[in-house]
């Protein structure tokens, strides 16, 4: 199914950037990042039950990949880097893993976790899981959205930049958020590192340097990581002009200027 999208267009013959927002994100969610590289053709997609994809459901984790497949071929994206934050990045590894991609040039993820490994801790992520896809339904969103950034893995956030995105998420719809939360949910998604590691793919990881959960996750894949200065979980959001340099330093492009 085809995802709603913003498109920019940058020169023929490059590749694309494709960006995929993260939990309660939408498409403008990369694009103060995705801008500074005007020579690239830039598509900002809303992942299902998000912005112009609000009605779009997805029932099981893969299908969010499939629905990026299908939206790379409408879009007519014969050459593209995949750029992912959160569960973006999840979309984009099951992607890179899982489907057929003759035009990917690389996958670049910004705080996505490959998998869990333990039984153990899947059961108690779908318990949790499912305990704030209840809030969500239930709740109103900022009283929802207010304890949610108050997890530890936003430990980084100044209160000022919690209240920031309070305002921001809680202009979502609480049964869509729902329902994509338990759909995408760590739980029920396989370990993607075998497949990462087997993969002749480009792999990057982007990193806040406050995000100590993240970076040892980082560091365990040993695969090529970009610790960006200043920023916790949600660099692209803490310091995009770090996350513009890592990028312009993957795809060996000058950007169009400092932020």
């Amino acid at each position: 199914m085809k995802l709603n999208a913003v498109v920019k267009h940058g020169e023929p013959g490059r590749p694309w950037l494709v960006f995929l927002h993260g939990f309660a994100g939408d498409c403008r969610e990369w694009q103060e990042v995705g801008e500074q590289f005007p020579a690239f053709s830039r598509l900002y997609l809303n992942l299902p039950g998000h912005g112009g994809s609000v009605a779009i459901r997805a029932e099981i984790f893969s299908a969010l990949a499939g629905s990026l497949a299908d939206s790379l071929e409408s879009y007519d994206v014969p050459d593209y880097w995949l750029v992912g934050y959160s569960m973006g990045g999840r979309v984009a590894m099951q992607y890179a893993c899982n489907f057929r991609h003759t035009g990917l040039k690389g996958v670049i993820v910004e705080g996505a976790h490959p998998g869990l490994q333990d039984p153990i801790a899947a059961a108690a992520r779908w318990r949790a899981d499912s305990r704030w896809a209840g809030r969500f339904r239930n709740e109103p969103l900022d009283q929802v959205f207010t304890d949610w950034y108050q997890q530890p893995v936003f430990a980084s956030l100044s209160a000022e930049q919690r209240q920031a995105l309070v305002t921001l998420r809680q202009k979502n719809n609480g049964e869509a958020l729902a329902q994509i939360l338990l759909a995408t949910s760590l739980a029920r998604q396989e370990d993607f590192r075998p497949s990462l590691r087997d993969s002749n793919v480009p792999f990057h990881y982007l990193c806040g340097e406050r995000d100590s959960k993240f970076m040892a996750i980082a560091q365990e894949l040993d695969m090529p990581c970009h610790v960006i200065q200043h920023a916790g979980h949600n660099a692209h959001r803490e310091n995009p002009a770090g996350v513009v340099d890592a990028l312009a330093q993957i795809l060996r492009y000058r950007p169009k200027e400092p932020l």
